[in-house]
């Protein structure tokens, strides 16, 4: 016997609908039950697009002891486009620390990865200290030596950076430049006696309704204090050191650290840090939940609200 409502359908089983499908054909009876228990109609996702800003820690310059200079970090890898959002989804932000100046005569070390809406920014590489430079967002510079030696700057990822300059090596001549970590915007300049050699520039975002440049690459070591290191790239690159130790790259920029350098004085000098990457996204105001963690800070620029995350977090749409 067929199940009767007044007013409705005739049919032979009844409806049991759930949170995610209601199959068959509904009597009049069961849609203003369910409608009732808030499960008919089933409600349809709202979805917006946000832009979003995603650099990854600088990778810190290279520490020498004696008669070397050291490359520069190279800068976070650096992305920024837009995603579709849904809402209701809660999306995990990752913010990666810069690369932790070496405290023995060694390469710089990688800046670790952001990460947001499934993209991952790499961490830049670390600058060479006593071996290769390290790969990276944006690859670290080469070091320079009063020895025979092949110190190259290492690749960026595609996409996302530039590669560091190449150092020098010399028997004859002390006066060696190290490799510039690369940028964002550009690579690492390569040494040149008696001439800085710069980290590569970054690039400019205006996502927070401001032009503000990031991700620039630790400028080169220099093994004597006879002329300048090379300057930190645009962005948050730190300066290399000349017999000196280098400059940590800014917080929050993914900025490289500077390299450093050393004569025959067997005084260990140390490579700057590499600078902390960030997170940013850009929601229009009119869809912002107003739900995060990790203490994202919050302000507007036109129609839209901007989260800057400077630590992990989340939002939720």
């Amino acid at each position: 016997m067929a199940n009767r409502w007044p007013g409705g359908l005739i049919r032979k089983t009844p409806v049991t609908p759930t949170t995610s499908a209601a199959p068959g054909i509904w009597t009049l009876a069961e849609a203003a039950y369910w409608k009732k228990q808030g499960l008919w109609p089933l409600p349809i996702p709202v979805t917006y697009t946000a832009s979003y800003l995603i650099i990854a820690g600088g990778g810190s310059g290279g520490s020498a002891d004696t008669n070397t200079g050291t490359g520069g970090g190279g800068a976070g890898g650096y992305l920024s486009s837009t995603s579709t959002l849904t809402g209701g989804t809660t999306y995990t932000v990752t913010v990666g620390a810069g690369g932790a100046a070496p405290s023995s005569a060694a390469n710089g070390n990688d800046g670790s990865n952001s990460s947001a809406f499934s993209q991952t920014a790499i961490g830049g590489g670390g600058g060479s200290g006593i071996g290769t430079a390290r790969t990276g967002g944006s690859g670290g510079g080469g070091y320079g030596t009063f020895a025979s030696g092949n110190p190259n700057g290492a690749n960026g990822t595609s996409g996302q950076g530039n590669g560091g300059g190449n150092g020098q090596s010399s028997t004859s001549n002390g006066d060696i430049q190290c490799g510039g970590g690369g940028g964002g915007a550009g690579a690492g300049g390569s040494g040149s006696f008696g001439l800085g050699a710069p980290g590569g520039a970054g690039l400019a975002s205006s996502i927070t309704g401001t032009s503000v440049t990031r991700a620039g690459g630790g400028g080169g070591g220099k093994r004597t204090s006879s002329s300048a290191a090379g300057t930190g790239g645009a962005g948050g690159g730190g300066n290399g050191g000349a017999d000196a130790n280098g400059s940590a790259g800014t917080a929050n920029t993914g900025g490289g650290g500077g390299g450093c350098g050393t004569g025959p004085t067997n005084i260990l000098r140390a490579g700057g840090a590499g600078g902390s990457g960030v997170v940013i996204i850009s929601v229009p105001t009119a869809d912002y939940s107003g739900i995060t963690t990790g203490s994202p800070t919050v302000t507007t620029n036109g129609s839209n609200t901007i989260l800057q995350f400077n630590s992990s977090g989340s939002y939720t749409a």
